[in-house]
């Protein structure tokens, strides 16, 4: 596919008010609730990337930093930072504002995977994915050490294919 897209054109946001269906007994948001909301707005992120059906492959990393409490406003904020053959690496990072004072405070980030499909399922070809700021730059590059982990954790790839991660012990 010669059809490239920039990260920021597979931008997606979302924001919640906290309420008590959402939380547990300590009035903290409930980690499932979190990943669901996560995994809508991570799809986003890859569907306008490709266009085309996403299925969820995998949740690479999550990171719980802080408790998001009852009554903050939470704000996902999605992109991908890298395009493979038929799959794509979605970044999200989680802000938390408090209610009465407006202060925002990053709380979480995650990593998901995506792989497009077509009709019937089978993964199809996706655009390249071009960074341009310094920080979709950096997430750019650990996308590949961190795919060539996963592959030789799956068992996939050697060892000693995984260019990007020997690199980092040259």
């Amino acid at each position: 596919m010669s059809e490239k897209k920039f990260a920021r054109e597979t931008f997606a946001s979302t924001s919640k008010i906290i309420l008590p269906n959402d939380t547990n007994t300590l009035g903290n948001l409930m980690g499932g609730q979190l990943l669901n909301w996560m995994d809508i707005n991570a799809a986003i992120s890859a569907q306008r990337h490709c266009r085309r059906v996403v299925v969820t492959a995998a949740v690479n990393n999550v990171s719980f930093n802080r408790p998001v409490k009852l009554g903050d406003i939470l704000t996902i904020e999605s992109k991908v930072s890298r395009a493979f053959s038929s799959s794509m690496e979605v970044f999200l990072d989680v802000f938390t504002e408090n209610h009465r004072t407006g202060k925002r405070t990053k709380c979480n980030e995650a990593i998901y995977s995506f792989v497009a499909v077509d009709q019937v399922g089978q993964p199809i070809n996706v655009p390249e994915m071009i960074p341009e700021t310094d920080l979709e730059k950096e997430r750019f590059a650990g996308a590949l050490r961190r795919r060539q982990l996963s592959l030789i954790l799956s068992g996939r790839m050697d060892p000693k294919d995984a260019t990007e991660l020997k690199a980092l012990f040259a």
